[in-house]
């Protein structure tokens, strides 16, 4: 959109110290009209790595013996997990829980004991794995699982081929404007970028090569991408023609 821009007075410039003023300064003060784009970009990988959860849920009449067994439940699902291979640094706890829990007889709470339960999330970097790793914790003993959710472990080659990709939209996209309203071209006078997060893109799913016995996963792609946000100014006004 065009825009008109707005000179701002710095108020505050007289506490600064002497040095402050003796630093080289860059005017970007427009003289043409402006306009601001925002522009998104976004490149489609295959993921290479899952986060999957496990938990136990135990039930037992009292506080102390629900922790107990639940804590024996999920040392024995934490220890296959190890066991697949999987580091340590990669198995994080989300979340330990306990409380009463009561059935309804003829509209009246009846206690029936304390549940507690135990939570972790588990990063795979094999993600051909993770069939075969979330049947491995149910048969540990995980009461409930989750996931998977997929990513790349490091996009930033993706997002810095959806930067270029967004810079150079925006630059023909502010030409065009120039263009139509009778300009020469264009600079840039800010630029600004917000990091979108990961979105699966379920329509190019592959399936895994897995066991028949596995529960099977498809990883499909991700995307990974910027929005950046740039500020142009219009230059050099063609002259009008004459009649």
């Amino acid at each position: 959109m065009l825009k008109p821009v707005a000179t701002l007075a710095a108020a505050s410039a007289l506490m600064l110290p002497a040095a402050a003023f003796a630093a080289p300064q860059v005017n970007l003060a427009p003289t043409g009209p402006v306009v601001e784009l925002s522009i998104y970009e976004s490149v489609d990988a295959a993921p290479d790595q899952a986060t999957v959860s496990a938990g136990v849920t135990t039930t037992e009449p009292t506080a102390t013996a629900a922790m107990r067994r639940n804590a024996e439940e999920m040392t024995k699902v934490i220890a296959r997990i190890k066991a697949l291979g999987i580091a340590e640094k990669d198995i994080q706890t989300t979340g330990v829980a306990l409380g009463p829990q009561y059935d309804y007889q003829n509209g009246s709470p009846v206690f029936r004991g304390y549940q507690a339960s135990n939570r972790v999330s588990v990063i795979l970097r094999k993600i051909d794995d993770t069939g075969r790793v979330l049947d491995a914790l149910v048969e540990a003993g995980a009461t409930d699982i989750g996931g998977p959710s997929f990513a790349i472990a490091d996009d930033t080659a993706l997002k810095e081929q959806a930067r270029k990709a967004a810079v150079a939209r925006g630059a023909a996209q502010a030409r065009a404007y120039a263009a139509m309203l009778g300009y020469a071209d264009v600079r840039v006078l800010a630029v600004s970028e917000a990091i979108e997060s990961m979105v699966p893109r379920y329509a190019e799913a592959k399936a895994m090569a897995l066991e028949a016995t596995a529960t099977p996963i498809q990883p499909g792609q991700v995307a990974t991408g910027v929005s950046v946000t740039i500020t142009y100014e219009l230059l050099g006004k063609a002259a009008p023609a004459t009649k």
